[in-house]
């Protein structure tokens, strides 16, 4: 976890200058973000070995890996709310603490029954990663920044992704799955220790002016909310899709035997983590030189979209090689879109609203975590091949950019000053849609 801290501080600037979001903050929200992905990934990765202790079924297997998102799903509009109205910080905090305990619990578990309360307890705990992680930036990062903040917010999903594939694998091979649960469970509560002592951005909190909340049904209202929920869902198909479903693709499909498929999946997740960074620096660069928001996003997003489809198209039809490239295609773009796709929540519903926005869009994203996998199987168990699930995957990116290129039309701060219920946040949305250049960041 130091290790994580450190490398991103590399990168992030001195951001602690007035309006500029402190780059610990940045540094310990990319962690939870790669905490957040090796923990909900474990089961996965310790399947063979938990099928084998407990004596499972394929079905009792499928109900423990889906159990997970039927309380993180449906966790993350009252996330969202309850982040609205309470310290994002503390939020985070206690959502934090609630995961990792279920997931060191978990390595104590003593048959299904147990597993699947833990895995729902997980999902609970979850909920709040998102919603929390975006009002924070939304109050305390300024619009020039943000591309960097949530190129590493994305990175650490990847990063996370990596570790579980390749490093997960390997512990729990030689110490055992409940060591390995445990052990990371004690480690993500570490995490709980530097967030404490960490001191609220003065520029975000030094007023406490009341701000104005809008409803659940306004929110609904908004066209771009439809636009960006409808992007988001076409995305986490593609990142679903390759989390679920890379492993088998390339073991049965290509013929790589599990020590090769391990580092192949890791380096698909790495470039995925790399292109989130890069995506974020090069778009604050972009903005600084004068381009308008919506332009910046609009391409970013557009971009991404485009390169998965024209991935997975390659992915369906390729031999050998070319279907390496394109998974290696697939990650580069998957780390652009996220990237872009955090930015654009945070732009439209500003500091005001942003927690509950993407409570809402990620409840609607995560639906393609139960879909994606469930349609991958039903396809491959029908044709023998994976050309129909990658093609799939190809016509929603195609979607993703009508979404975000016809859907919703401008991607800039929505003004809410018109709803009156009091939000914890109290910077003023126009300080944080100014330059790049008006932070040190």
């Amino acid at each position: 976890m130091q290790a994580l801290i450190s490398a991103s501080r590399i990168n992030i600037h001195a951001a602690a200058t007035a309006g500029g979001i402190n780059p610990r903050v940045v540094a310990l929200l990319m962690v939870a973000s790669f905490i957040n992905y090796v923990d909900r990934g474990s089961l996965a990765t310790a399947a063979p070995l938990v099928r084998e202790d407990f004596g499972l079924s394929s079905t009792q297997l499928g109900l423990l890996l889906s159990a997970f998102f039927w309380s993180y799903a449906p966790g993350q509009v009252p996330a969202g709310w309850l982040t609205e109205r309470l310290d994002a910080h503390r939020v985070l905090a206690c959502g934090l603490a609630i995961w990792g305990a279920a997931t060191a619990l978990a390595g104590l578990a003593t048959g299904f029954a147990t597993l699947l309360v833990l895995r729902m307890l997980l999902g609970c705990g979850e909920s709040v990663m998102f919603p929390a992680s975006f009002k924070i930036l939304a109050c305390e990062a300024n619009e020039g920044q943000r591309g960097r903040a949530n190129g590493f917010l994305a990175s650490g999903v990847y990063l996370g992704s990596a570790f579980g594939t390749l490093i997960g694998a390997l512990l729990m091979a030689r110490l055992g799955w409940r060591l390995v649960f445990i052990a990371a469970g004690c480690a993500s509560l570490l995490w709980l220790l530097p967030w404490w002592r960490m001191p609220k951005s003065p520029a975000t909190y030094r007023t406490q002016a009341p701000g104005n909340v809008p409803s659940m049904l306004t929110l609904l209202g908004r066209r771009e909310l439809w636009g960006s929920c409808a992007g988001a869902f076409c995305g986490a198909y593609a990142l679903y899709l390759v989390v679920t479903w890379l492993p088998l693709y390339l073991v049965k499909s290509r013929g790589f035997s599990m020590a090769q498929m391990a580092p192949i999946g890791a380096v698909v997740y790495m470039l995925a983590a790399a292109a989130a960074v890069l995506t974020g620096w090069l778009t604050d660069r972009w903005l600084a030189s004068g381009a308008s928001g919506t332009r910046v996003r609009k391409v970013t997003l557009l971009a991404g979209f485009g390169g998965l489809a024209v991935c997975f198209s390659v992915c369906a039809y390729a031999g050998h090689l070319g279907s390496l490239v394109a998974l290696a295609g697939c990650g580069v773009f998957l780390g652009t879109k996220a990237a872009a796709l955090y930015n654009c929540v945070q732009t439209l519903a500003g500091p005001t609203a942003s927690a509950q926005w993407m409570g809402v869009q990620n409840t609607c994203a995560n639906i393609a975590g139960i879909t994606a996998p469930l349609i991958t199987g039903i396809l491959v168990d029908r044709t023998g091949s994976f050309t129909a699930a990658f093609l799939i995957a190809a016509t929603l990116a195609v979607l993703g950019i009508v979404a975000f290129g016809v859907v919703v039309r401008r991607i800039e701060p929505i003004d809410w000053n018109r709803y009156a219920l009091p939000n914890k946040c109290s910077i003023d949305a126009r300080s944080l849609a100014r330059p790049a250049g008006a932070s040190g960041y």
